[in-house]
């Protein structure tokens, strides 16, 4: 497999000595502002290597913009970066129109997965205890761009969709008292942790508390580069639960 990373930071370096560790190429490295010797091109616009998949995980100001150029490539995508899921539709007439395969997510762990659909139950199973309530509290180095985390807000997006008590998240600090209606979720950064969410009910005996913390960054590139294998030959809009359950037998057919 020929891999393009377009971003070189923390993740596209870490994705990079990964893939070569598994007996990948990676003929294009394409990053505007890095100084590292490994980069091959500043602008998409440079690509000249034929790629089986890209890998973005750049910003999100510029995102879409890149998954068109990867549209007229004709270059399967995997998207790391998070913060462009409001211009969604946008993508997804992109990619049917270019005939390309594109997977998102704001995290490739596969064990963040799996902890999303232990949460899942968790939520349908709260709708009959009433007296708990819920909350996301997440935890990042304090280099990380984005807060909240995209992981967290997909958490927040699945506990909205089946804990019938809550239909709205809330990610600014509260003021006054918050509504039994919504869902706090709240950051911390600081030091070098690499991503710790959790999901706590509480009720005035006692507190459950669901956790998953990351003790390096090598899963969420593993996570892509499996992802990478996965898009290669597929075409249309998939995000990391398709592949989870394409995995797991359940195909998603398109």
């Amino acid at each position: 497999m020929r891999i393009g990373i377009v971003g070189y930071g923390q993740m596209g370096k870490l994705i990079h000595r990964i893939a070569l560790s598994h007996g990948y190429e990676v003929p294009e490295i394409i990053d505007p502002g890095s100084s590292s010797a490994e980069i091959t091109a500043r602008e998409l616009t440079s690509i000249s290597a034929a790629l089986d998949v890209i890998i973005d995980f750049t910003h999100p100001e510029v995102v879409v913009s890149n998954i068109e150029r990867y549209g007229e490539l004709k270059i399967p995508a995997v998207i790391g970066t998070t913060g462009w899921y409001d211009q969604m539709e946008r993508v997804a007439a992109i990619v049917e129109k270019a005939g390309i395969g594109l997977i998102w997510s704001g995290n490739f762990s596969l064990g963040v997965h799996l902890f999303f659909q232990m949460v899942e139950n968790a939520s349908l199973l709260m709708n009959r205890f009433s007296q708990y309530d819920a909350v996301i509290h997440e935890y990042h180095h304090r280099n990380k761009a984005d807060s909240p985390s995209g992981t967290a807000q997909m958490l927040g997006d699945i506990m909205i969709r089946n804990l019938e008590r809550k239909s709205k998240t809330v990610i600014d600090l509260p003021r006054g008292r918050i509504g039994d209606h919504e869902l706090h979720l709240s950051s911390t950064r600081g030091g070098s942790i690499p991503g710790r969410h959790q999901v706590i009910f509480d009720s005035d005996e006692d507190t459950i508390v669901l956790e998953h913390s990351a003790r390096n960054r090598e899963g969420f590139a593993v996570g892509a580069l499996v992802a990478a294998r996965w898009i290669c030959g597929r075409k249309g809009l998939f995000n990391i639960k398709d592949m989870m359950q394409s995995i797991a037998g359940g195909e998603k057919n398109r």
